[in-house]
């Protein structure tokens, strides 16, 4: 079991990540890829990535990712830093500055329950080439396995982030955590996680708590074995629907018409909007200029289809009823 202890500052710390963690969707991911879940969610996705993957010529990248990526058990927490909050470019440049004496915990820590291939002597080193070398292999295996489906993880995702926010609402924090349950339970101040694989208790020391949802995570929520690091519970979201390959570009019919009617883009800003969003996270999820963002939304605002309030330097835009309908028909 995982006990998370919980102040009073730590309750008024805790929030929610604003999107899905590209990091800790191919950390995750990497867990389930080779496996042999029935999960009919999932079959698809795994067959497709795991085909494209024998078409690269990137046999020594994989192996090392595979490698840092068990199945079950630990993995190096310098893999998932915390900067990936800021998106995915971010935490790889935390990544490649990871201090050589981290990276020489960690992978000792790995080694002693499995063998590394070559490659991780020269990272536990903290060679900037291998460094370089394992970003690299993250990103391509990003590309391919999490690229295609990304609408559908954001989406899952999103879903979630609206299903804790009227938790908040409704009971503030304590609501919020609660909501966690069936693999968490929430009692006198202690999150109590019953099915983590090592019994463990964590002091969050005034640090509050950053709760990640993820589409990739298995059933037991996820923290990082150094106390030090800044607190992070990673937790599995309602995941939607499968990844399918005929859905990468739209997921269904509707969303095709409503692309036909207003372009791809246009009806992914109003996608993407179902449930609140600003205009820096609607460029980072469709991975368009904050000026293409906001020409989107002006466009759609003045059609009647989405409403924009502004608190201080944000504008939050959401669907209008009529925005609603066309997404929905």
């Amino acid at each position: 079991m995982l006990k998370i202890h919980f102040s009073g500052e730590d309750i008024l710390r805790t929030r929610v990540a604003p999107a899905a963690d590209p990091i800790w969707e191919v950390v995750l991911s990497l867990h389930l890829l080779p496996g042999r879940s029935r999960d009919p969610l999932l079959a698809g996705w795994r067959r497709e990535v795991m085909r494209g993957l024998r078409r690269q010529d990137d046999a020594d990248g994989l192996r090392l990712l595979l490698a840092l990526n068990p199945p079950r058990g630990y993995f190096p927490d310098f893999l998932t830093p915390y900067e990936s909050v800021g998106g995915f470019e971010a935490g790889m440049e935390a990544l490649r500055r990871t201090p050589a004496t981290l990276l020489h915990r960690d992978l000792s820590r790995l080694a002693s329950g499995r063998s590394l291939p070559t490659g991780a002597d020269a990272l536990a080193r903290g060679e900037p080439r291998a460094l370089d070398d394992l970003t690299d292999a993250m990103s391509r295996y990003r590309d391919l396995a999490l690229g295609p489906y990304w609408e559908r993880v954001q989406a899952a995702v999103d879903a979630d982030r609206s299903r804790r926010a009227r938790a908040m609402l409704d009971g503030g924090i304590e609501g919020l955590l609660t909501s966690l349950r069936p693999g968490v339970r929430w009692e006198s101040g202690v999150l109590h996680i019953p099915d983590y694989p090592n019994s463990r208790e964590l002091h969050l020391l005034g640090r509050g708590l950053l709760l990640v949802p993820s589409y990739f995570c298995a059933k037991t929520p996820v923290a990082l074995v150094d106390p030090e690091l800044p607190p992070v519970l990673v937790y599995p979201v309602d995941r939607l629907g499968g990844l399918v390959a005929d859905e990468v570009d739209g997921t269904g019919t509707g969303h095709k018409a409503l692309a036909a009617l207003l372009g791809r883009t246009r009806a992914a800003v109003l996608a993407a909007t179902d449930g609140g969003c600003s205009t820096g996270e609607l460029a980072r999820r469709l991975r368009i200029s904050a000026a293409a963002a906001s020409q989107h939304t002006t466009v759609l605002r003045n059609a009647g289809l989405l409403v924009s309030h502004r608190d201080r330097n944000t504008v939050l835009h959401t669907p209008t009823p009529l925005g609603r309908a066309l997404l929905n028909p």
